[in-house]
């Protein structure tokens, strides 16, 4: 679990799940990317990375709520007995459920707990508001030094104030300078070490010998620096300690992502991509929903979504839930015709040719989802 994740989303991205940056969506939940621009391959089907973000989620973690439920009370700030209840709220139990299951009191207890939950969920809204209303205007407010490499968690997390403090204690003579000692708490060798780890270039290769001579010019004993700047992360080496760099171990699941990745990258220059207007019919009651997608291979993966009951559309959802998949049929209306030589905004192109067939379908009111 990567806290820092979680702690620099937003609400809106802890709710879906994942965090959109340039190149690459992240998975919350574990922390995975995945690259935009490639096309996923998942059980026979190629979905858009966003969309694939989203199986990805269903598949491996459930949802965004199963996982941020399962957190321990130092996230959530929820007692056992509250994530319990929550779970079971979030499954649709009634009330006289949740009691059967749980084993507390009577269903007045039940929604007992459901007005204190309320409660608590208002008071989170005004202290949020307040936090956000006094980080506009508190200049005190200490700032917190990201430390390479350490995996600690927020017990190890240090202001400027006491990193300043702590390296003029223990560099007398400056940070270019010799260790005084090197026996102290772990808090304060997080401080050293993060300190010692910018005598040596990022992406540069070192020899031990290399890494000795400049740990010597700081401490007595190298080797325990060298040890520690190891094993706290800061540094990574070959198995036969030939090699050093900086930066955490590449883990064998990293190096598997980026052969991935390459994998997906040549896939996707092979799949020729259609873009186009479909549409899911009901073929019982006549009704239908209308959408666009710049890759028509893709929407397989609207079968899948409404499988796992989370189709964007609710209308929908809820008809495919109760009468299932076989009286339901995707069909594509439209492609988009590309020109050698001209170059189309598909943004653009998809919204008109969208517009278009809902104006002719008219897939609205007892007649459709839209």
């Amino acid at each position: 679990m990567n806290s820092e994740l979680i702690w620099n989303s937003t609400l809106s991205e802890l709710e879906r799940g994942y965090i959109e940056k340039d190149e690459f969506y992240v998975c919350i939940c574990c922390g995975k990317s995945f690259e935009k621009g490639i096309i996923y391959p998942e059980d026979g089907v190629l979905y858009e990375t966003e969309k694939y973000v989203r199986v990805h989620l269903e598949k491996k973690h459930g949802s965004a709520f199963e996982y941020l439920i399962s957190l321990d009370k130092s996230f959530t700030g929820l007692s056992e007995i509250q994530s319990n209840l929550l779970k079971l709220f979030y499954q649709g139990k009634s009330d006289k459920e949740v009691q059967q299951e749980l084993g507390i009191g009577s269903t007045s207890t039940v929604r007992n707990h459901r007005f204190v939950l309320k409660e608590k969920e208002r008071q989170a809204k005004v202290f949020l508001a307040i936090m956000e209303l006094l980080r506009t205007r508190d200049k005190h407010a200490p700032a917190m030094l990201k430390v390479q490499g350490s995996s600690k968690d927020d017990r190890y997390r240090i202001t400027e104030t006491e990193k300043e403090k702590v390296l003029a204690k223990y560099f007398p003579a400056g940070t270019n300078g010799q260790l005084k000692s090197f026996g102290m708490r772990e808090k304060q060798k997080l401080i050293i070490l993060n300190e010692l780890s910018k005598r040596f270039e990022p992406e540069r290769i070192y020899a031990e010998k290399e890494v000795n001579e400049i740990l010597s010019a700081a401490f007595e004993d190298f080797a325990l620096l060298r040890r520690y700047l190891v094993e706290y992360g800061f540094m990574n080496r070959q198995p036969d300690g030939s090699e050093y760099w900086l930066g955490g171990p590449a883990t064998e699941q990293e190096e598997n992502r980026v052969d991935r990745k390459q994998e997906l990258k040549l896939m996707a220059k092979e799949v020729k991509i259609q873009a186009g207007v479909y549409q899911i019919k009901n073929t019982k009651n006549g009704k239908i929903y209308v959408d666009s997608t710049p890759n028509l291979k893709s929407i397989n993966g609207q079968e899948f979504s409404l499988e796992m009951g989370s189709h964007m559309c609710k209308k929908l959802q809820q008809e495919w839930s109760e009468m299932g998949k076989e009286n339901f049929v995707i069909e594509v209306l439209e492609t988009v015709k590309e020109k050698e030589g001209v170059r189309l905004d598909m943004k653009d192109t998809l919204k008109k040719m969208k517009e278009k067939w809902l104006e002719e379908l008219q897939p609205f009111g007892d007649r459709g989802y839209n």
